[in-house]
Protein backbone atom coordinates (compact mmCIF):
# COMPACT_ATOMS: atom_id res chain seq x y z
CA UNK A 1 0.00 0.00 0.00
CA UNK A 2 0.73 4.00 -0.16
CA UNK A 3 1.97 5.43 2.97
CA UNK A 4 0.75 8.87 4.49
CA UNK A 5 3.10 10.71 6.22
CA UNK A 6 1.41 13.65 7.18
CA UNK A 7 -1.46 13.30 10.39
CA UNK A 8 -3.50 16.12 10.95
CA UNK A 9 -4.37 17.02 14.41
CA UNK A 10 -7.57 15.63 16.09
CA UNK A 11 -9.43 18.99 15.41
CA UNK A 12 -8.43 19.37 11.95
CA UNK A 13 -10.78 16.01 11.78
CA UNK A 14 -14.09 18.00 12.66
CA UNK A 15 -13.12 20.78 9.67
CA UNK A 16 -13.71 20.73 6.81
CA UNK A 17 -10.51 20.68 3.50
CA UNK A 18 -11.39 24.29 2.78
CA UNK A 19 -10.34 25.62 6.92
CA UNK A 20 -8.28 23.11 7.91
CA UNK A 21 -4.38 24.66 8.86
CA UNK A 22 -2.94 22.54 11.44
CA UNK A 23 -0.54 20.17 10.88
CA UNK A 24 1.51 18.23 13.42
CA UNK A 25 4.97 15.98 12.72
CA UNK A 26 5.32 13.84 9.86
CA UNK A 27 4.34 10.14 11.13
CA UNK A 28 4.69 6.81 8.89
CA UNK A 29 0.96 5.11 8.99
CA UNK A 30 -0.21 2.46 6.56
CA UNK A 31 -3.28 3.71 4.64
CA UNK A 32 -6.11 1.40 5.94
CA UNK A 33 -8.42 -0.61 4.11
CA UNK A 34 -12.04 0.11 5.50
CA UNK A 35 -15.06 -1.21 3.40
CA UNK A 36 -16.94 1.75 3.09
CA UNK A 37 -14.07 2.64 0.80
CA UNK A 38 -14.02 -0.25 -1.08
CA UNK A 39 -13.16 -0.92 -5.02
CA UNK A 40 -15.45 -3.84 -5.44
CA UNK A 41 -15.51 -6.21 -9.06
CA UNK A 42 -18.16 -7.77 -9.58
CA UNK A 43 -18.16 -10.90 -11.81
CA UNK A 44 -20.28 -13.70 -12.90
CA UNK A 45 -17.98 -16.59 -12.02
CA UNK A 46 -19.34 -18.61 -15.69
CA UNK A 47 -18.56 -15.97 -17.73
CA UNK A 48 -15.47 -14.32 -16.77
CA UNK A 49 -13.15 -16.47 -18.15
CA UNK A 50 -12.53 -20.53 -18.77
CA UNK A 51 -9.67 -21.31 -17.06
CA UNK A 52 -10.18 -24.89 -17.24
CA UNK A 53 -11.96 -26.72 -20.11
CA UNK A 54 -11.39 -29.80 -18.48
CA UNK A 55 -14.08 -28.78 -15.87
CA UNK A 56 -17.09 -27.51 -18.69
CA UNK A 57 -18.57 -31.04 -19.23
CA UNK A 58 -18.43 -32.86 -15.66
CA UNK A 59 -22.03 -32.23 -15.47
CA UNK A 60 -23.90 -32.85 -18.61
CA UNK A 61 -25.66 -29.48 -19.28
CA UNK A 62 -25.83 -30.10 -22.91
CA UNK A 63 -29.95 -29.40 -24.25
CA UNK A 64 -30.05 -26.59 -26.61
CA UNK A 65 -30.85 -23.28 -24.81
CA UNK A 66 -32.14 -19.84 -24.98
CA UNK A 67 -28.94 -17.44 -25.66
CA UNK A 68 -26.61 -16.91 -23.38
CA UNK A 69 -28.67 -19.06 -20.93
CA UNK A 70 -26.07 -21.82 -20.67
CA UNK A 71 -22.61 -22.84 -19.17
CA UNK A 72 -20.11 -20.84 -21.04
CA UNK A 73 -16.98 -22.10 -19.33
CA UNK A 74 -16.24 -19.44 -16.91
CA UNK A 75 -14.37 -20.80 -13.33
CA UNK A 76 -12.40 -20.40 -10.50
CA UNK A 77 -9.58 -21.32 -12.22
CA UNK A 78 -10.11 -18.03 -14.70
CA UNK A 79 -10.39 -15.33 -11.77
CA UNK A 80 -7.12 -17.19 -10.77
CA UNK A 81 -5.30 -16.34 -13.72
CA UNK A 82 -6.36 -13.02 -13.78
CA UNK A 83 -5.49 -12.55 -10.73
CA UNK A 84 -2.15 -13.94 -11.63
CA UNK A 85 -1.73 -11.92 -14.18
CA UNK A 86 -2.18 -8.42 -12.12
CA UNK A 87 -5.23 -7.26 -13.62
CA UNK A 88 -7.34 -6.96 -10.12
CA UNK A 89 -4.23 -4.96 -8.98
CA UNK A 90 -4.03 -2.94 -11.99
CA UNK A 91 -7.36 -2.05 -11.49
CA UNK A 92 -7.33 -0.99 -7.94
CA UNK A 93 -9.40 -3.78 -6.62
CA UNK A 94 -10.10 -4.16 -2.72
CA UNK A 95 -12.31 -6.94 -3.09
CA UNK A 96 -13.76 -9.36 -5.52
CA UNK A 97 -17.99 -10.02 -5.60
CA UNK A 98 -18.42 -13.61 -7.40
CA UNK A 99 -21.82 -15.09 -7.79
CA UNK A 100 -23.02 -18.22 -5.63
CA UNK A 101 -20.46 -20.93 -6.83
CA UNK A 102 -22.59 -23.39 -4.60
CA UNK A 103 -23.77 -27.16 -6.53
CA UNK A 104 -26.34 -25.94 -8.95
CA UNK A 105 -29.55 -27.89 -10.17
CA UNK A 106 -28.61 -30.33 -12.84
CA UNK A 107 -31.28 -29.77 -15.15
CA UNK A 108 -33.16 -26.93 -17.88
CA UNK A 109 -35.53 -25.20 -16.99
CA UNK A 110 -38.07 -22.83 -19.44
CA UNK A 111 -39.00 -20.13 -18.34
CA UNK A 112 -40.26 -18.39 -22.03
CA UNK A 113 -36.92 -17.86 -22.97
CA UNK A 114 -35.94 -21.34 -23.91
CA UNK A 115 -33.85 -23.88 -22.15
CA UNK A 116 -31.88 -22.20 -18.49
CA UNK A 117 -29.22 -23.64 -16.86
CA UNK A 118 -28.07 -22.84 -13.47
CA UNK A 119 -25.13 -21.25 -14.54
CA UNK A 120 -25.59 -17.71 -12.51
CA UNK A 121 -25.23 -19.84 -9.83
CA UNK A 122 -29.03 -18.30 -7.74
CA UNK A 123 -30.36 -22.23 -8.36
CA UNK A 124 -28.57 -23.67 -5.45
CA UNK A 125 -28.89 -27.86 -5.50
CA UNK A 126 -26.48 -28.56 -2.44
CA UNK A 127 -25.17 -25.34 -0.59
CA UNK A 128 -22.15 -27.80 0.51
CA UNK A 129 -20.09 -28.23 -2.21
CA UNK A 130 -18.73 -26.18 -5.29
CA UNK A 131 -20.64 -26.81 -8.41
CA UNK A 132 -17.33 -28.97 -10.84
CA UNK A 133 -18.33 -26.18 -13.88
CA UNK A 134 -17.17 -23.65 -11.64
CA UNK A 135 -13.93 -25.49 -9.95
CA UNK A 136 -13.39 -27.48 -6.84
CA UNK A 137 -12.93 -26.79 -3.25
CA UNK A 138 -8.55 -26.62 -4.04
CA UNK A 139 -9.25 -23.61 -6.97
CA UNK A 140 -11.83 -21.50 -4.28
CA UNK A 141 -8.72 -22.06 -1.23
CA UNK A 142 -6.29 -20.85 -4.04
CA UNK A 143 -8.12 -18.20 -5.22
CA UNK A 144 -8.66 -16.60 -1.13
CA UNK A 145 -4.73 -17.24 -0.49
CA UNK A 146 -3.83 -15.48 -3.91
CA UNK A 147 -6.16 -13.03 -3.59
CA UNK A 148 -5.08 -12.26 0.16
CA UNK A 149 -1.72 -12.35 -0.72
CA UNK A 150 -2.35 -9.58 -2.94
CA UNK A 151 -4.64 -7.27 -0.63
CA UNK A 152 -7.88 -8.37 -2.41
CA UNK A 153 -11.05 -9.27 -0.24
CA UNK A 154 -13.40 -12.49 -1.68
CA UNK A 155 -17.30 -11.84 -1.61
CA UNK A 156 -19.17 -14.60 -1.79
CA UNK A 157 -22.97 -14.58 -3.02
CA UNK A 158 -25.29 -15.71 -0.40
CA UNK A 159 -28.87 -17.46 -1.07
CA UNK A 160 -30.92 -18.52 1.50
CA UNK A 161 -34.54 -17.53 0.43
CA UNK A 162 -34.73 -20.17 -1.97
CA UNK A 163 -33.59 -23.35 -3.42
CA UNK A 164 -32.98 -24.20 -7.26
CA UNK A 165 -35.88 -25.85 -9.20
CA UNK A 166 -36.97 -29.19 -9.44
CA UNK A 167 -36.48 -30.90 -12.91
CA UNK A 168 -36.02 -34.06 -14.06
CA UNK A 169 -32.62 -34.92 -12.55
CA UNK A 170 -33.23 -32.24 -9.56
CA UNK A 171 -35.80 -33.73 -6.63
CA UNK A 172 -37.76 -30.54 -4.89
CA UNK A 173 -36.64 -30.52 -1.42
CA UNK A 174 -39.65 -31.35 0.81
CA UNK A 175 -42.52 -29.53 1.88
CA UNK A 176 -41.23 -28.73 5.76
CA UNK A 177 -38.38 -26.96 3.71
CA UNK A 178 -40.34 -24.97 0.90
CA UNK A 179 -43.14 -23.54 -0.25
CA UNK A 180 -43.98 -23.83 -4.07
CA UNK A 181 -47.47 -21.09 -3.75
CA UNK A 182 -48.49 -18.19 -3.93
CA UNK A 183 -46.53 -16.16 -6.34
CA UNK A 184 -45.28 -12.87 -4.75
CA UNK A 185 -47.53 -9.68 -5.44
CA UNK A 186 -44.61 -7.37 -4.62
CA UNK A 187 -47.36 -5.16 -2.94
CA UNK A 188 -46.91 -5.65 0.96
CA UNK A 189 -44.38 -6.70 3.81
CA UNK A 190 -45.98 -10.24 3.78
CA UNK A 191 -46.72 -10.19 0.14
CA UNK A 192 -42.95 -10.16 -0.59
CA UNK A 193 -41.66 -12.53 1.94
CA UNK A 194 -44.30 -15.44 2.01
CA UNK A 195 -44.44 -16.69 -1.61
CA UNK A 196 -42.03 -17.60 -4.36
CA UNK A 197 -40.39 -14.74 -6.62
CA UNK A 198 -41.53 -17.10 -9.63
CA UNK A 199 -43.41 -20.28 -10.80
CA UNK A 200 -41.30 -23.24 -9.75
CA UNK A 201 -38.61 -21.03 -7.82
CA UNK A 202 -39.20 -23.26 -4.47
CA UNK A 203 -39.03 -20.32 -1.41
CA UNK A 204 -37.63 -21.55 1.58
CA UNK A 205 -39.98 -21.87 5.36
CA UNK A 206 -37.12 -18.98 6.26
CA UNK A 207 -40.12 -18.05 8.97
CA UNK A 208 -40.23 -21.43 10.09
CA UNK A 209 -38.28 -22.10 13.52
CA UNK A 210 -39.56 -26.15 13.44
CA UNK A 211 -37.17 -29.06 13.47
CA UNK A 212 -37.03 -30.88 10.48
CA UNK A 213 -34.86 -33.65 8.89
CA UNK A 214 -32.30 -33.44 6.35
CA UNK A 215 -33.97 -33.83 2.93
CA UNK A 216 -33.28 -37.25 1.87
CA UNK A 217 -31.82 -35.95 -1.48
CA UNK A 218 -28.75 -34.48 0.24
CA UNK A 219 -28.96 -37.73 2.76
CA UNK A 220 -28.59 -40.08 -0.70
CA UNK A 221 -26.23 -37.73 -2.30
CA UNK A 222 -23.71 -37.25 0.38
CA UNK A 223 -23.81 -41.23 1.05
CA UNK A 224 -22.93 -41.54 -2.45
CA UNK A 225 -20.25 -39.02 -2.29
CA UNK A 226 -18.80 -40.59 0.95
CA UNK A 227 -19.22 -37.51 3.07
CA UNK A 228 -22.56 -38.34 5.11
CA UNK A 229 -21.10 -38.89 8.19
CA UNK A 230 -18.75 -35.70 8.17
CA UNK A 231 -21.48 -33.52 7.25
CA UNK A 232 -24.26 -34.85 9.78
CA UNK A 233 -21.18 -34.52 12.73
CA UNK A 234 -20.11 -30.47 11.66
CA UNK A 235 -24.29 -30.25 11.93
CA UNK A 236 -24.69 -31.78 15.67
CA UNK A 237 -21.71 -29.51 16.76
CA UNK A 238 -22.84 -26.46 14.89
CA UNK A 239 -26.34 -27.16 16.30
CA UNK A 240 -25.59 -27.98 19.68
CA UNK A 241 -23.55 -24.89 20.14
CA UNK A 242 -25.71 -22.27 19.32
CA UNK A 243 -28.57 -23.93 20.48
CA UNK A 244 -30.58 -23.00 17.52
CA UNK A 245 -33.44 -24.93 15.76
CA UNK A 246 -33.12 -27.67 13.07
CA UNK A 247 -35.00 -25.37 11.11
CA UNK A 248 -34.36 -24.81 7.23
CA UNK A 249 -32.81 -21.62 7.58
CA UNK A 250 -30.26 -22.42 10.08
CA UNK A 251 -29.05 -25.32 7.94
CA UNK A 252 -28.48 -23.13 5.31
CA UNK A 253 -26.67 -20.35 7.84
CA UNK A 254 -24.30 -23.18 8.81
CA UNK A 255 -23.31 -24.34 4.99
CA UNK A 256 -23.04 -20.87 3.93
CA UNK A 257 -20.70 -19.94 7.28
CA UNK A 258 -18.90 -23.30 6.51
CA UNK A 259 -16.67 -21.27 3.17
CA UNK A 260 -15.84 -18.46 6.38
CA UNK A 261 -14.78 -21.58 8.21
CA UNK A 262 -12.80 -23.47 4.90
CA UNK A 263 -11.35 -20.50 2.57
CA UNK A 264 -11.63 -17.80 4.76
CA UNK A 265 -13.76 -15.46 2.69
CA UNK A 266 -13.99 -11.87 3.79
CA UNK A 267 -17.51 -10.87 2.90
CA UNK A 268 -20.91 -11.98 1.77
CA UNK A 269 -23.54 -10.38 -0.53
CA UNK A 270 -26.72 -11.31 0.66
CA UNK A 271 -29.57 -12.55 -2.38
CA UNK A 272 -33.19 -11.15 -2.35
CA UNK A 273 -33.21 -9.85 1.27
CA UNK A 274 -36.37 -8.39 1.30
CA UNK A 275 -38.12 -11.60 0.32
CA UNK A 276 -37.47 -12.81 4.17
CA UNK A 277 -37.85 -11.23 7.46
CA UNK A 278 -35.32 -9.30 8.68
CA UNK A 279 -34.89 -11.48 12.16
CA UNK A 280 -33.01 -13.88 9.76
CA UNK A 281 -30.32 -11.56 8.63
CA UNK A 282 -29.88 -10.61 12.27
CA UNK A 283 -29.11 -14.39 12.76
CA UNK A 284 -27.27 -14.83 9.80
CA UNK A 285 -24.69 -12.03 10.56
CA UNK A 286 -24.30 -13.12 14.58
CA UNK A 287 -23.12 -16.68 12.83
CA UNK A 288 -21.05 -14.99 10.03
CA UNK A 289 -19.24 -12.61 12.93
CA UNK A 290 -19.17 -15.81 15.05
CA UNK A 291 -17.38 -17.67 12.51
CA UNK A 292 -15.28 -15.27 11.22
CA UNK A 293 -13.63 -14.86 14.70
CA UNK A 294 -13.23 -18.29 15.04
CA UNK A 295 -11.01 -18.56 11.73
CA UNK A 296 -9.23 -15.28 12.47
CA UNK A 297 -7.96 -16.78 16.53
CA UNK A 298 -7.90 -20.52 14.62
CA UNK A 299 -5.51 -18.64 11.81
CA UNK A 300 -3.92 -15.86 12.90
CA UNK A 301 -1.23 -15.98 10.21
CA UNK A 302 -3.94 -15.62 7.51
CA UNK A 303 -5.53 -12.39 9.02
CA UNK A 304 -5.69 -9.33 7.27
CA UNK A 305 -6.71 -7.12 9.09
CA UNK A 306 -9.15 -6.36 12.37
CA UNK A 307 -12.22 -5.45 10.08
CA UNK A 308 -15.38 -7.40 10.64
CA UNK A 309 -16.83 -9.95 8.62
CA UNK A 310 -18.60 -7.91 5.69
CA UNK A 311 -21.95 -8.43 4.64
CA UNK A 312 -23.96 -6.17 2.14
CA UNK A 313 -27.42 -6.49 1.34
CA UNK A 314 -29.79 -6.96 -2.03
CA UNK A 315 -32.62 -5.58 -0.61
CA UNK A 316 -34.02 -4.29 -4.48
CA UNK A 317 -35.23 -0.93 -4.68
CA UNK A 318 -33.69 0.34 -2.08
CA UNK A 319 -31.74 3.39 -2.29
CA UNK A 320 -29.35 5.96 -0.51
CA UNK A 321 -31.94 8.35 -0.46
CA UNK A 322 -34.89 6.11 1.83
CA UNK A 323 -31.41 6.81 4.79
CA UNK A 324 -31.58 3.79 7.16
CA UNK A 325 -34.83 2.88 5.90
CA UNK A 326 -36.90 0.51 3.28
CA UNK A 327 -40.28 0.90 2.67
CA UNK A 328 -42.97 -2.10 1.86
CA UNK A 329 -45.60 0.27 1.97
CA UNK A 330 -47.62 -0.99 5.09
CA UNK A 331 -43.73 -1.76 6.73
CA UNK A 332 -40.79 0.32 7.17
CA UNK A 333 -37.71 -1.97 8.08
CA UNK A 334 -34.29 -1.01 9.02
CA UNK A 335 -31.64 -3.39 7.62
CA UNK A 336 -28.90 -1.88 8.57
CA UNK A 337 -29.95 -2.82 12.07
CA UNK A 338 -30.45 -6.12 10.98
CA UNK A 339 -27.46 -7.91 9.97
CA UNK A 340 -26.03 -5.45 7.63
CA UNK A 341 -22.63 -3.24 7.54
CA UNK A 342 -24.31 -2.39 3.59
CA UNK A 343 -26.86 -2.21 1.35
CA UNK A 344 -26.85 -2.34 -2.59
CA UNK A 345 -27.75 1.49 -3.45
CA UNK A 346 -30.51 1.02 -6.37
CA UNK A 347 -30.40 4.64 -6.89
CA UNK A 348 -27.13 5.55 -7.72
CA UNK A 349 -27.49 4.65 -11.63
CA UNK A 350 -30.10 7.80 -11.40
CA UNK A 351 -28.60 9.77 -9.68
CA UNK A 352 -25.66 9.43 -12.38
CA UNK A 353 -27.23 11.86 -14.34
CA UNK A 354 -27.14 14.38 -12.39
CA UNK A 355 -23.72 17.31 -11.51
CA UNK A 356 -20.34 16.00 -10.20
CA UNK A 357 -21.03 18.01 -7.23
CA UNK A 358 -24.56 17.39 -6.68
CA UNK A 359 -23.77 13.80 -6.83
CA UNK A 360 -20.67 13.72 -4.43
CA UNK A 361 -21.91 16.71 -1.83
CA UNK A 362 -25.21 14.97 -1.08
CA UNK A 363 -23.74 11.30 -1.03
CA UNK A 364 -21.07 12.66 1.83
CA UNK A 365 -23.48 14.26 3.65
CA UNK A 366 -25.97 11.58 3.70
CA UNK A 367 -23.39 8.32 4.48
CA UNK A 368 -21.29 10.98 6.80
CA UNK A 369 -24.33 11.91 9.04
CA UNK A 370 -28.07 9.55 8.36
CA UNK A 371 -25.76 6.63 7.51
CA UNK A 372 -22.63 6.98 9.98
CA UNK A 373 -21.14 3.57 10.57
CA UNK A 374 -22.88 2.14 7.50
CA UNK A 375 -22.56 2.47 3.47
CA UNK A 376 -23.78 1.84 0.56
CA UNK A 377 -22.65 -0.04 -2.62
CA UNK A 378 -23.32 2.36 -5.58
CA UNK A 379 -23.26 0.58 -9.28
CA UNK A 380 -24.44 1.54 -12.68
CA UNK A 381 -24.36 -1.74 -14.29
CA UNK A 382 -25.32 -5.44 -12.99
CA UNK A 383 -26.19 -8.78 -13.44
CA UNK A 384 -30.30 -8.34 -13.39
CA UNK A 385 -30.74 -4.52 -14.12
CA UNK A 386 -32.18 -4.26 -17.65
CA UNK A 387 -31.71 -0.39 -17.05
CA UNK A 388 -28.31 0.60 -16.17
CA UNK A 389 -26.91 3.77 -16.33
CA UNK A 390 -25.31 4.46 -19.96
CA UNK A 391 -26.32 1.16 -21.04
CA UNK A 392 -25.31 2.32 -24.90
CA UNK A 393 -21.85 2.25 -23.33
CA UNK A 394 -21.74 6.35 -24.94
CA UNK A 395 -20.64 8.13 -21.49
CA UNK A 396 -18.02 5.61 -20.41
CA UNK A 397 -15.44 7.59 -18.97
CA UNK A 398 -17.99 9.81 -17.31
CA UNK A 399 -19.61 6.94 -15.70
CA UNK A 400 -16.04 5.35 -14.29
CA UNK A 401 -15.23 9.11 -13.01
CA UNK A 402 -18.85 9.19 -11.08
CA UNK A 403 -18.66 5.65 -9.75
CA UNK A 404 -14.97 5.96 -8.69
CA UNK A 405 -14.94 9.19 -7.07
CA UNK A 406 -18.31 8.74 -5.16
CA UNK A 407 -18.73 8.53 -1.56
CA UNK A 408 -19.67 4.96 -0.84
CA UNK A 409 -18.24 1.54 -1.95
CA UNK A 410 -17.77 1.56 -5.77
CA UNK A 411 -18.85 -2.07 -7.59
CA UNK A 412 -17.19 -2.32 -11.47
CA UNK A 413 -19.46 -4.59 -12.84
CA UNK A 414 -17.20 -6.92 -15.38
CA UNK A 415 -16.56 -5.40 -18.47
CA UNK A 416 -17.17 -1.80 -17.68
CA UNK A 417 -13.85 -1.17 -17.85
CA UNK A 418 -13.53 -2.33 -21.11
CA UNK A 419 -17.38 -1.01 -22.05
CA UNK A 420 -18.98 -4.64 -22.77
CA UNK A 421 -21.61 -4.41 -24.54
CA UNK A 422 -24.82 -4.64 -22.33
CA UNK A 423 -27.01 -5.17 -25.17
CA UNK A 424 -26.66 -8.48 -27.31
CA UNK A 425 -28.81 -9.79 -30.33
CA UNK A 426 -30.42 -12.38 -29.78
CA UNK A 427 -31.09 -12.59 -26.09
CA UNK A 428 -34.19 -12.05 -24.08
CA UNK A 429 -34.38 -10.93 -20.34
CA UNK A 430 -31.00 -9.99 -18.52
CA UNK A 431 -29.17 -12.35 -20.82
CA UNK A 432 -28.05 -9.43 -22.44
CA UNK A 433 -26.20 -8.06 -19.35
CA UNK A 434 -24.06 -11.29 -19.20
CA UNK A 435 -22.66 -12.06 -21.95
CA UNK A 436 -18.90 -13.31 -21.66
CA UNK A 437 -16.36 -10.79 -20.88
CA UNK A 438 -14.91 -9.37 -24.28
CA UNK A 439 -11.57 -10.04 -23.52
CA UNK A 440 -10.48 -9.75 -27.25
CA UNK A 441 -11.33 -5.72 -26.70
CA UNK A 442 -7.79 -5.51 -25.75
CA UNK A 443 -6.14 -7.49 -28.59
CA UNK A 444 -6.93 -4.52 -31.35
CA UNK A 445 -9.68 -1.91 -29.73
CA UNK A 446 -7.55 1.38 -28.77
CA UNK A 447 -10.43 2.71 -27.03
CA UNK A 448 -10.54 -0.01 -24.86
CA UNK A 449 -6.91 0.58 -23.49
CA UNK A 450 -7.83 4.21 -23.00
CA UNK A 451 -10.83 3.29 -20.66
CA UNK A 452 -9.10 0.50 -18.94
CA UNK A 453 -6.33 3.15 -18.35
CA UNK A 454 -9.45 5.61 -16.75
CA UNK A 455 -10.42 3.14 -14.60
CA UNK A 456 -6.90 2.00 -13.80
CA UNK A 457 -5.67 5.06 -12.58
CA UNK A 458 -9.28 6.29 -10.92
CA UNK A 459 -9.24 2.81 -9.28
CA UNK A 460 -5.37 2.73 -7.80
CA UNK A 461 -6.10 6.54 -6.84
CA UNK A 462 -9.36 5.10 -4.76
CA UNK A 463 -7.47 2.07 -3.14
CA UNK A 464 -4.86 3.87 -1.90
CA UNK A 465 -7.13 6.93 0.00
CA UNK A 466 -9.78 5.67 2.15
CA UNK A 467 -10.66 9.31 2.02
CA UNK A 468 -12.16 9.03 -1.65
CA UNK A 469 -15.34 6.67 -0.47
CA UNK A 470 -15.10 7.05 3.02
CA UNK A 471 -14.19 10.64 3.42
CA UNK A 472 -15.81 14.21 4.05
CA UNK A 473 -16.56 15.76 0.89
CA UNK A 474 -15.98 19.31 0.48
CA UNK A 475 -16.25 21.39 -3.06
CA UNK A 476 -12.88 23.82 -3.22
CA UNK A 477 -14.44 25.47 -6.46
CA UNK A 478 -16.99 25.75 -9.33
CA UNK A 479 -14.91 26.63 -12.17
CA UNK A 480 -13.25 24.99 -12.58
CA UNK A 481 -14.51 21.99 -10.76
CA UNK A 482 -12.06 20.75 -7.81
CA UNK A 483 -12.83 19.43 -4.18
CA UNK A 484 -10.74 17.25 -1.79
CA UNK A 485 -11.86 14.54 1.07
CA UNK A 486 -10.49 14.23 4.05
CA UNK A 487 -10.49 10.29 5.93
CA UNK A 488 -8.94 10.56 9.27
CA UNK A 489 -5.01 11.31 8.18
CA UNK A 490 -5.56 10.40 4.71
CA UNK A 491 -6.70 13.72 2.28
CA UNK A 492 -6.59 14.40 -1.60
CA UNK A 493 -7.87 17.05 -4.03
CA UNK A 494 -9.28 16.25 -7.35
CA UNK A 495 -10.40 18.48 -10.46
CA UNK A 496 -12.31 17.31 -13.35
CA UNK A 497 -13.15 18.64 -16.63
CA UNK A 498 -10.25 20.56 -16.85
CA UNK A 499 -8.38 22.37 -19.60
CA UNK A 500 -5.68 19.92 -21.73
CA UNK A 501 -2.53 21.05 -21.53
CA UNK A 502 -1.87 23.61 -19.17
CA UNK A 503 -4.21 23.92 -16.03
CA UNK A 504 -3.98 26.03 -12.63
CA UNK A 505 -6.10 24.65 -9.81
CA UNK A 506 -6.70 25.71 -6.04
CA UNK A 507 -5.98 23.28 -3.90
CA UNK A 508 -7.87 25.39 -0.89
CA UNK A 509 -5.61 24.74 2.35
CA UNK A 510 -5.45 21.38 2.15
CA UNK A 511 -1.98 21.04 1.28
CA UNK A 512 0.46 23.63 2.38
CA UNK A 513 2.78 26.02 0.08
CA UNK A 514 5.82 23.93 -0.75
CA UNK A 515 4.41 20.57 -0.66
CA UNK A 516 5.54 18.45 -3.30
CA UNK A 517 2.34 17.13 -5.25
CA UNK A 518 1.60 13.77 -7.60
CA UNK A 519 -1.16 13.84 -10.18
CA UNK A 520 -1.79 9.85 -9.89
CA UNK A 521 -3.59 9.89 -13.31
CA UNK A 522 -0.84 11.74 -15.51
CA UNK A 523 2.28 10.40 -12.92
CA UNK A 524 3.12 14.12 -12.84
CA UNK A 525 4.76 15.93 -9.99
CA UNK A 526 4.15 19.78 -9.07
CA UNK A 527 4.53 21.78 -5.64
CA UNK A 528 2.11 23.67 -4.26
CA UNK A 529 2.43 27.54 -4.88
CA UNK A 530 0.12 30.30 -3.19
CA UNK A 531 -2.52 27.65 -2.59
CA UNK A 532 -2.57 26.52 -6.11
CA UNK A 533 -0.93 24.05 -8.75
CA UNK A 534 -0.11 23.92 -11.73
CA UNK A 535 0.50 21.09 -14.07
CA UNK A 536 0.77 20.61 -18.00
CA UNK A 537 -1.04 17.38 -18.73
CA UNK A 538 -2.64 15.69 -21.64
CA UNK A 539 -5.85 14.36 -19.17
CA UNK A 540 -8.88 16.42 -18.49
CA UNK A 541 -8.43 14.72 -15.01
CA UNK A 542 -6.33 15.83 -11.78
CA UNK A 543 -6.05 13.31 -9.03
CA UNK A 544 -3.61 14.88 -6.01
CA UNK A 545 -1.95 13.59 -3.66
CA UNK A 546 1.27 14.72 -0.98
CA UNK A 547 4.23 12.53 -2.60
CA UNK A 548 5.99 10.86 -0.40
Amino acid sequence: MNKIYLLLTASFLLLSCNSAKKTIAQTETKTPFVWENANVYFLLTDRFLNGNPNNDAIIKRDKPTGKLRGFEGGDISGVIQKLDEGYFTDLGITAIWMTPVVEQIHGAVDEGTGNTYGFHGYWAKDWTTLDPSYGTKEDLSELVEKAHAKGIRIMLDAVINHTGHATELDKKYPDDWVRSSPNCAYNSYDSNINCTLVTGLFDVKTESNQNVALPDLLVEKWKKEGRYEQEIAELDAFFEKTGYPRAPKYYIMKWLADYITDFGIDAYRVDTVKHTTEDVWFDFGKVCQMTFEEYKKNNPAKVLDQNKFFIVGEVYGYGLHGKQVYDYGDKKVNYFENGFQGLINFDFKGDANKSYEELFSYYSNVLQNDLKGYTVMNYLSSHDDSWPFDKKREKTFEAGIKLLLAPGIAQIYYGDELARPLEVEGTKGDAGLRSMMNWKELTYNKNAYKLLYHYQQLGNFRKNHPAVGAGIHTKISDAPYVFCRVYKEDKVVVGLDLPLGKKEISVGTIFENGTKIMDVYSNTETVVSDGKVSLNTDYSILLLEEKK
